[in-house]
């Protein structure tokens, strides 16, 4: 970043070298040669000339300022003539010294002129002798500061007299070709060239060449120029353009607030500004300002907007691409020529469109235009980490349109591309894509507008080397700021058409490098920004043209990042704290730049205020900011002004301070208070500190009072109420980014002081990165500490810690350390004593510091976690504990959280060591720090108490286990059980016992896993003792076996036993199924069946309302509840409740209106509650209750119909002449009609066949003398108004003698009843069938099995009805049972009567 103010007819005048080496010659030698008056060349002037010649400046320590001779003659003169009015004796003790001082140079005359005789007889010696050329004293390297000069000399013997010429680089060295920049001189054989006010490019090595008759000797050295820290950056970038025409102005400026380098991201805005003063401030005039981005001058733009107005000059770059990367200079016309400042911006890469994919080319560019052919070239981007580049992509776009084509099919390698195919006058723009492995990157921008026309006046692209430029040379990277460093580099032996350069950086121990700038930098030097103060780095550098980029450069050495090394700026603030007539005591700030060093001494002058000149005060240096100035003339007024020196010599002077009288203080109230400074600067706070006054008044300070102000403002508010005894305030409830300025008066019992001269304006905002004060304990050490990370350092901070706000310096109490960047204060012996605020600044930053407050309770914890770092324990997961193995052994362990493999340990039991041997091991694992030992023999002899002590290093610890009483009869109880069961599994045995499990369709399963088994093993089952023999015999050999049980309910309580036996043994396992055992089955059972549960499902019966739910099983054991409107419902005559093993069922018997609403069963498997609910009401229940009514009616006209209750056979085998009697008994309600038929035709009464029906009860058929023609098929038809039923009986008749024919079934058919029997509807599983009326089936228990033979039921019958009928309750039979009444079959229909 570089400032500057200077006329424009000015620029290229040549500086005044003279004067400027001058005042470094007079500010940086620490001893300076006497220059004496003398008329005669005498030995003694020779030998000081070259004295003289051979002198060089240093550059380490400040300069203590000698007076010469001449200036002490002057001196002595003035105050003689001053004095003339004082006594004769004054006079003549003047008059004596002075000839003493005469008589001394007298004498030293003499000598000299002695010498000289000395040296010219060896002078004539020597010439005698002839002799090559030869240097006594070679050149020797430098390294000094830009705008310096720099002395080489050498001094060369030889005979002839040798000729000595310079050179630099291998060129010779013409003062012609540059004048005032180069002096070459030549005194008393020793030979000097002097470079005035160096520059970067003066960094090169120089020879001297001395040559005569007799041979040639040649002496080089390096000269390296740095850059100091402030110097403007474009002397180093040499970036900044030159003045090429002149714009008269009138207006005079001032700039004040610059841009500071500045950085940016691709796609991004940025503004750059600069505010100023302009007189006169003329709205309508504004001054002429120029931007430009390195030489070349930004035009106003879409791409650069520009403004001036306001007192600001504004450019602003709305749409950031890496083309806008470089070194920013404003320009503004004045009255005395320009004002101009410059800063360099930095842009970045955009977040790539794919991880790990290029940055965008830039710079793209259009030559050798012709018709229909471009050749479009570009700069490459910097890949750092990225995979390397494998080519381009370039595509171009119509003027005036946004769709952009691709020119090229495959990656071009090179950053050009010839594109064709042009139409002539029209105009296009191109852009430009690089491709790696991992994919492509963003777009460059878009070039200008190039349009295809004749190609006689257009560019050409120069060059025709192939390959990319060689790599560039050694990188030497010097300080340059706290947060820059200067990096130069020799440039690549084969430049190839060099585009520029790139450069990389890294932190030293880190492998990953960062670029330092996105755009080719053209010069060998260059400015890397934006670096941590402090941190060390090293970086490398790559040449790059079109071909692409070199080899890296060999990395430079690690360089810290400080300020470069200059002498430190003027101090200011220069005020006055106390006056005694005779004597002042004044104070002033530290310079605001140190100049990279620690400023060690102060110098300062006096003089009148009515004259021009300047006294000094003190000759050796002063450390402290304070001064008393004495032999003062009471009522004079002085002006004072002040220089600070460091290790690089003395600084400019400060501005002279306002005139102060030298007048006697006699106020009662106290002076002002002084050196006001500010400490933990945060966004909404900070610290103001002071120094007390130096003139108290009439009575001690008491206290003070601090007023506060934003800048800018005169209106001062007072922070305390009541003044402060201490020297120190915590300003809170400030705004952030605002500015203040800050005062502090003074308090005594006599009232309140003057004011403090006002602080600088301090700006309320935290520095980037700012960390606080951390309290902690030393993991190793235990120490209590209070730490600070600073965020910035330089080479000479230091870290300065306080409590309360006062200098702790060497204390007993605490300890300071400082390594890099962080300072550690140990407490030695923390308690109550050491409660308060720490506070710590670090010098020489932009004000790093940070506080923090100890208070009681935080110490209290701290001291308990050191107390157990100095005095470790092993700490342990688990403390001792003991487990019972296999076989009864048991093993006692515990484990810590971490063992080293030097851990030692011993177990203790009952007071007495155990050792690993027999019946015990003892072993432990550092891997998971578990140390066990194993008892074989776990007897009653084996109750106490068990300890294990362990040491690890400096930790130890120990833990015990006490088993006796109730706890160690357990544990042998455990283990003797173990011991069994370690017997009975030598056998076939259980591995599991008997558990069980229910399955999807409810079937309990009583099951267990056997081990130790072969083909002889049998196993059986029992319940109470009984064995129980299942369909599939088990097998043991699958090591599983099970015993189902369907059906499950309370029948099934039991004890079960299996047993497991062959030649080597016997185990048995008892399940009983009781208690909670059985309701741990039933909710089981509920579990699965209450979750294949149907909804509730309406079924009408001729009793009532039946509301069903199906389900995979149910048992009246399973918890289930029904619920009427939240009520549970009992069952009882009115409601029943009951079920089957398929459905749970309610029904209401003759239901009424109250029945009506909601209706739910609740199934509860112990956890969890299924619900299934019904809404009966409305026209559900209408359409039910109907259906309920017509139900009833027809169970009723079945009841009471017309049937055959008993005594017809089937087939009846007769004789002839025989008398044949067929008689049944029938019933009906009311009495029912009879009629006979003989194959289908009535039969009438005769005498032959006699029909009778006695009581209404008995009906008969009797045939006389049967005939073969009375065989045939007889039928009986039984029926009143409810209907009847139909029976058929087969008669044969045979002859006398005949064999008994085979009697041949007749075909009885049942009459159709007057009402369908009710049927149940086959169950559904779950889910229920969506259907409301399942296809019924007969009931076997509600349809009663015809016995009898009947006549068919008449026509009138009633209908099958629709709706399901509901199962009946009673279990169905077995198949295997059969019905003790065979079933009857009837004909239908009912052939019509006669």
């Amino acid at each position: 970043m570089a400032s500057k103010v200077k006329p424009w007819y000015k620029r290229k005048q040549v500086s005044q070298v003279k004067t400027d080496y001058a005042y470094h010659h007079t500010k940086h030698v620490v001893k300076q040669q006497t220059e004496r008056k003398s008329s005669s060349k005498s030995v003694s002037q020779v030998q000081a000339q070259a004295t003289e010649a051979m002198a060089e400046p240093a550059y380490t320590i400040p300069a203590f300022r000698q007076r010469t001779a001449e200036d002490t003659t002057t001196e002595e003169y003035q105050r003689v003539s001053t004095n003339v009015g004082k006594g004769l004796a004054v006079i003549q003790e003047e008059l004596h010294r002075m000839r003493l001082a005469t008589k001394a140079q007298v004498d030293s005359l003499a000598i000299q002129k002695e010498v000289k005789d000395m040296m010219a007889k060896r002078t004539d010696l020597l010439e005698e002798i002839p002799k090559m050329p030869d240097f006594l004293v070679a050149l020797r390297p430098h390294t000094v500061w830009e705008k310096t000069p720099v002395k080489l000399f050498c001094t060369v013997q030889g005979n002839p007299r040798p000729i000595v010429k310079w050179y630099k680089g291998g060129v010779p060295v013409d003062p012609l070709s540059a004048p005032g920049k180069y002096k070459i001189e030549s005194k008393y054989g020793v030979h000097s060239l002097i470079i005035s006010r160096c520059v970067v490019s003066d960094t090169a090595e120089y020879s001297a060449v001395a040559t005569n008759q007799h041979g040639t000797a040649t002496s080089t050295a390096k000269v390296t120029v740095k850059r100091p820290a402030g110097s403007a950056e474009s002397c180093q970038l040499g970036l900044v353009p030159h003045l090429t025409e002149i714009h008269p102005s009138k207006l005079e400026v001032t700039l004040l607030d610059r841009f500071p380098v500045s950085f940016g991201v691709e796609g991004g805005s940025i503004s750059l500004v600069c505010t100023m003063v302009v007189v006169p401030d003329l709205p309508n005039v504004p001054p002429l300002a120029q931007w430009y981005r390195d030489d070349k001058m930004l035009k106003p733009g879409k791409l650069a907007e520009m403004s001036v107005c306001g007192g600001a000059a504004r450019l602003t770059l709305p749409h950031l691409a890496k083309d806008d990367e470089g070194l920013y200079t404003l320009r503004i016309f004045t009255k005395d020529g320009t004002a101009e400042h410059s800063a360099y911006l930095f842009v970045s890469d955009a977040a790539p469109s794919a991880a790990g994919a290029p940055g965008a080319p830039m710079s793209v560019k259009a030559y050798d235009i012709n018709s229909d052919y471009v050749l479009v070239a570009w700069k490459p981007p910097n890949t750092v980490n990225e995979a390397p580049i494998t080519g381009y992509f370039v595509d171009r776009c119509e003027a005036g349109a946004d769709t952009w084509v691709q020119c090229n099919d495959a990656p071009v390698k090179v950053c050009k591309y010839p594109v064709h195919g042009l139409s002539v006058g029209r105009s296009y723009h191109f852009r430009v894509r690089a491709v790696n492995s991992a994919g492509i990157s963003r777009p460059s921008r878009k070039s200008d507008k190039v349009t295809a026309l004749d190609p006689a006046e257009s560019e050409r692209l120069q060059g025709t080397d192939e390959g990319a430029p060689s790599a560039p040379g050694q990188v030497v990277a010097t300080r340059n700021t706290k947060s820059s460093v200067f990096v130069q580099w020799e440039a690549p032996k084969h430049l190839k058409n060099l585009m520029g350069y790139y450069i990389d950086g890294r932190v030293v121990g880190s492998k990953e490098w960062f670029p330092c700038n996105h755009k080719p930098f053209k010069h060998t030097r260059f400015v890397v920004h934006g670096l941590i103060p402090g941190e060390t780095y090293t970086f490398r550098v790559q040449a790059v043209n079109i071909f692409g980029l070199s080899e890296e450069s060999q990395e430079s050495s690690p360089i810290a990042v400080e300020s470069a090394l200059a002498t430190p700026s003027a101090p200011y603030g220069i005020t006055m704290l106390s006056c005694d007539g005779s004597s002042m005591t004044v104070a002033w700030k530290s310079p605001k730049h140190c100049g990279g060093s620690k400023v060690n001494a102060y110098y300062i002058d006096k003089r009148d205020a009515d004259t021009l000149v300047w006294k000094e005060v003190n000759l050796a240096a002063i450390t402290e900011r304070v001064c008393t100035v004495d032999n003062l003339t009471e009522g004079v007024f002085y002006e004072l002004k002040v220089q600070a020196g460091n290790m690089a010599g003395v600084g400019v002077p400060s501005a002279p301070s306002a005139p102060m009288k030298c007048e006697a203080w006699t106020m009662d109230e106290p002076g002002p208070a002084y050196d006001l400074s500010f400490s933990e600067i945060r966004s909404h706070s900070l610290v103001i500190q002071w120094k007390a006054p130096v003139y108290t008044g009439a009575s001690a300070v008491s206290g003070y009072f601090v007023d506060m102000t934003k800048k800018g403002s005169s209106e001062f508010v007072t922070l305390n109420q009541e003044a402060v005894s201490h020297r120190y305030l915590q300003v809170t409830g400030l705004e952030e980014g605002e500015t203040y300025v800050f005062r502090v008066r003074s308090v005594n019992a006599n009232g309140v002081g003057k004011p403090s001269q006002l602080s600088e304006p301090v700006c309320a905002k935290a520095l980037p990165g700012t960390t606080e004060i951390v309290a902690g304990v030393d993991e190793e050490t235990g120490d209590i500490f209070l730490s600070l990370e600073a965020c910035e350092i330089c080479e000479t901070s230091k870290f300065v810690w306080s409590k309360n706000y006062k200098p702790i310096g060497d204390c007993p109490r605490v300890s300071v350390t400082a390594k890099g960047r962080t300072s550690r204060l140990t407490f030695t012996n923390p308690d109550k004593d050491d409660l308060g605020r720490y506070s710590v600044v670090v010098t020489d930053t932009d004000g790093v510091s940070s506080s923090h407050t100890l208070t009681e309770d935080a110490l209290n914890t701290m001291l308990e976690l050191s107390y157990a770092i100095r005095h470790p324990i092993v700490p342990l997961k688990h403390g001792l504990n003991y487990e019972i193995l296999e076989k009864g052994h048991v093993r006692f362990w515990l484990q810590a959280v971490k063992l080293s493999p030097s851990v030692s340990y011993r177990f203790i039991v009952n007071d007495k060591e155990v050792t690993s041997g027999e019946g015990h091991k003892i072993s432990h694992d550092v891997a998971s720090g578990v140390i066990q030992m194993t008892v074989d023999h776990f007897t009653r002899a084996s109750e106490g108490t068990y300890t294990v002590q362990i040491h690890d290093g400096k930790a130890k610890t120990q833990s015990s286990l006490v088993l006796v009483g109730d706890v160690f009869k357990a544990a042998l109880k455990e283990a003797e059980f173990q011991r069994k069961e370690h017997i009975r599994k030598q056998g076939p045995h259980f591995s599991e016992y008997l558990y069980f499990t229910v399955t999807d369709d409810c079937t309990v399963m009583l099951a267990c896993k056997v081990a130790n088994v072969k083909k002889e093993t049998v196993f059986h089952w029992y319940k109470e003792d009984d064995e129980i023999v299942p369909e599939s015999p088990p097998n043991v050999m699958s090591g599983a076996c099970a015993l189902p049980i369907p059906l499950f309910s309370r029948k099934d309580q039991g004890v079960y036993k299996a047993t497991l036996s062959d030649d080597r043994g016997k185990d048995t396992s008892v399940f009983d199924i009781s208690g909670q055992v059985f309701d741990d089955i039933i909710n089981a059972i509920a579990q699965i069946a209450g979750a294949s549960a149907s909804d509730l499902v309406l079924q009408c019966t001729p009793e009532g309302i039946r509301l069903q739910c199906y389900m995979n099983y149910y048992t009246e054991e399973m918890k289930t509840v029904w619920k009427h409107k939240e009520s549970k419902i009992a069952s009882s005559e009115k409601m029943r409740i009951g079920g089957t093993a398929e459905m749970a069922w309610m029904q209401i018997c003759d239901p009424s209106d109250k029945e009506k609403g909601h209706y739910s069963i609740e199934i509860s498997d112990g956890v969890k509650t299924h619900t299934r609910t019904f809404d009966l009401s409305g026209q559900a229940y209408t359409d039910a209750y109907e259906e309920y009514l017509r139900l009833k009616a027809a169970a009723f006209a079945e009841k009471n119909r017309g049937r055959v209750v008993g005594g017809l056979p089937d087939v009846v085998t007769i004789m002839e002449e025989k008398s044949l009697s067929l008689t049944c008994t029938v019933w009906g309600e009311p009495t029912p009609e009879v009629t006979w038929f003989k194959n289908e035709q009535e039969v009438a009464s005769t005498e032959h066949t006699k029909i009778t029906f006695d009581g209404g009860k008995f009906a008969s058929l009797v045939i006389n003398k049967v005939t073969p023609e009375d065989s045939g098929k007889y039928s009986i038809n039984v029926r009143n108004k409810y209907g009847g039923e139909f029976v058929e009986i087969t008669v044969s008749v045979y002859r006398r003698g005949e064999q008994i024919p085979e009697p041949k079934m007749g075909h009885p058919k049942m009459a159709t009843p007057a009402a369908t029997p009710v049927a149940t509807p086959v169950p559904p599983k779950s889910p229920a069938p969506p259907s409301k009326t399942p296809t019924p089936t007969p009931s076997k228990s509600q349809t009663p099995a015809p016995s009898m033979k009947s006549a068919a039921s008449t026509p009138a019958s009633t209908p099958v009805p629709k709706s399901p009928t509901p199962k009946s309750p009673t279990p169905t039979p077995p198949r295997s049972v059969k019905s003790p009444t065979p079933p009857r079959f009837m004909k239908s229909p009912t052939p019509p009567r006669k």
